[in-house]
């Protein structure tokens, strides 16, 4: 997970969308745990985390000039979670060349 240490320099900010209750929303519950290591890697990275009753799962990272991406989070598992935030992160790389 080399690619957490590099999260600021692609990324502007993150946020997590989720239910406080909702099945759905269990595995980004879960994940945000990982807050406190990818803070730790990037301490400068806004990272919001936003509950919402009924509200889907969702992950949008934010890039230069404002552009914003957003991956639905319904049905993945923490890892899949994990590797959808790896790939913003790659994609916001890719902008700044």
């Amino acid at each position: 997970m080399a690619w957490r240490s590099s999260l600021s320099r692609s990324v502007k900010e993150i946020r997590f969308l989720f239910c406080q209750s909702s099945p759905a929303s269990g595995p980004a519950r879960e994940f945000v745990k990982n807050y406190g290591d990818i803070k730790t890697h990037n301490p400068a990275l806004p990272i919001l985390i936003r509950e919402c009753s009924g509200v889907k799962p969702q992950l949008w990272a934010r890039y230069d000039m404002g552009v914003e991406r957003c991956v639905h989070l319904d049905g993945l598992t923490e890892a899949q979670i994990d590797k959808k935030l790896e790939e913003l992160a790659k994609q916001g790389a890719h902008k700044a060349k």
